[in-house]
């Protein structure tokens, strides 16, 4: 039987379920008596409302949050296979369409370039394909395409396969994954390699055996399936949830377990058997460049004439495509802070010698939690903001405690400046850092000192400004070390500049 042929059979034998009806518009009060929470598609604010899609050029007047809140939108409640699945004409169409238009407009990235006969290749060259395709994944959540294009194929040059990245050390991960961010998964990128090789059974290629592999979630591990080894599964990430919603006019909240769940469900339905890693493709190529969260062009969208919230913006000026997914609340983010003081060690009191041995105090973070098993500089939680003086009393604590460094009887202090202040934001945490430098020299013939680990000592070593310069460290860390660097800069320049004035 034909790929064709089976297409149209297997979804009106599987898909086309009873009760295909178009779920109808309820108004906010109304769908206050259903079973499911009230839902709106509200974000708050009046932005999204003053962008119209391509189609709909007009601007309408601003209306109040008391009128949007009367405006009829469809709600995502009740059984998905009553109300809101695809029928098979209209599977069939999208598939098409969507194929079509992925055929001729997809971007050309490099993780794309390998020949689409590889997936029906030798052995070798499926588990190359599902190598690349894994480790692009990875880098892409939470990251820029354009950004991760040249990490990509520095990655690729050094670990070209799943061996290669198994016998590579942490550090050299980090290193190589410096400024992309959330280190676990550079993390969990080089134990799944070790997993799979160690295992000896070659790369898994089903989604239930990905699913096994240390970090692959069910997403990540779709798309492998699918893409290096066409097995016909879903995947659904943000510009995939984005472009159903609005397919099928969802307006309940996008980050609810039930609606995505309900996303996964039409993503299954949706993808070709014959092109199941095309397809899913050309859904998160479309929602990446087409069907966008602001801006949509919907007159060149290749399934515009089975989007629901297009046509519910033609039939009703209040609606707009852009009110789905509905918007989502960000989580405050919690305020945090610490002193960070950069520490280094002068083997001589000689300023002209000072570069060449002085080395820099530097810890290991614990490897559970935020960017575990990353270096950095010695630093204090504090309560909150804090006076210079109670960083310093709490800094000083930490450098004698852990590692053995006593600034009044062991060392000297050449120079104690504080630095500046500097915010560094994740996802969840805007962090505000006291930069300090503080530069000891040893008290007679003592030299730098040795480690003192223990289980409850962080691990700590000296590193000097050459291996420093090399290592993975992060964006915030590299900020922190480029501050010091420029303070440093300016304070000989203003020594050279009074020599001079002396002589």
């Amino acid at each position: 039987m034909s790929c064709a042929i089976y297409s149209i059979n297997s979804y009106f034998q599987t898909h086309c379920l009873a009760g295909k009806r178009k779920p109808s518009l309820l108004t906010i009060r109304a769908h206050r008596h259903r079973s499911p929470p009230k839902i709106t598609s509200m974000d708050g604010g009046g932005a999204r409302r003053r962008h119209a899609v391509a189609s709909k050029p007009n601007k309408r007047p601003r209306r109040s949050s008391e009128a949007r809140l009367k405006k009829e939108v469809p709600a995502c409640g009740g059984d998905i296979e009553d109300t809101l699945a695809f029928t098979g004409e209209e599977t069939i169409k999208i598939r098409a369409s969507l194929l079509h238009w992925y055929d001729r407009n997809r971007r050309d990235l490099p993780w794309r370039r390998t020949s689409d006969t590889k997936v029906n290749g030798d052995e070798g060259e499926r588990e190359r394909r599902a190598y690349e395709v894994w480790v692009s994944e990875v880098m892409l959540q939470q990251t820029r395409v354009q950004t991760v294009i040249d990490y990509f194929n520095r990655w690729m040059q050094k670990w070209p396969t799943v061996q290669h990245l198994a016998r590579a050390s942490l550090e050299e991960v980090n290193e190589m994954w410096a400024g992309l961010g959330y280190y676990r998964r550079a993390r969990f990128l080089l134990e799944g390699a070790k997993m799979i090789v160690e295992d000896g059974c070659g790369f898994p290629n089903t989604v239930s055996s990905l699913r096994k592999v240390k970090g692959i979630g069910e997403y990540t591990a779709g798309a492998i399936a699918s893409i290096a080894f066409n097995e016909a599964v879903p995947i659904v990430d943000g510009n995939v949830a984005r472009v159903i919603a609005r397919l099928k006019a969802i307006s309940a909240n996008p980050k609810d377990t039930v609606t995505i769940k309900n996303f996964w469900k039409l993503a299954g339905q949706l993808v070709d058997p014959c092109r199941p890693g095309d397809l899913n493709q050309a859904l998160m190529e479309l929602g990446a460049t087409t069907c966008s969260p602001v801006n949509p062009s919907c007159d060149t969208c290749p399934i515009s004439t089975q989007c629901r919230a297009l046509s519910l913006s033609a039939q009703d000026e209040s609606v707009v495509v852009t009110d789905f997914p509905t918007k989502v609340v960000k989580a405050k983010q919690r305020h945090d802070y610490s002193a960070v003081t950069v520490v280094e060690i002068l083997e001589s009191q000689d300023m002209e010698e000072r570069e060449c041995n002085s080395k820099f105090l530097i810890v290991k973070r614990p490897n559970e939690g935020l960017l575990a098993g990353l270096w950095e500089f010695p630093s204090v939680l504090l309560d909150g903001e804090a006076d210079l003086a109670s960083r310093r009393k709490a800094t000083d604590n930490l450098l004698r405690s852990s590692f053995n460094l006593d600034t009044k009887r062991s060392y000297s202090v050449h120079l104690r400046e504080h630095v500046g202040e500097y915010v560094h934001i994740f996802t969840h945490i805007r962090l505000k850092m006291y930069i300090e430098l503080l530069v000891l020299c040893p008290k007679g013939t003592r030299n730098v000192p040795g480690r003192k680990e223990g289980k409850e000592t962080a691990k700590w070593k000296y590193v000097d400004k050459k291996e420093l310069s090399t290592m993975g460290l992060t964006s915030g860390v590299r900020k922190v070390y480029d501050m010091i660097q420029k303070y440093k800069e300016s304070k000989l320049d203003s020594i050279s500049v009074k020599q001079r004035l002396r002589k």
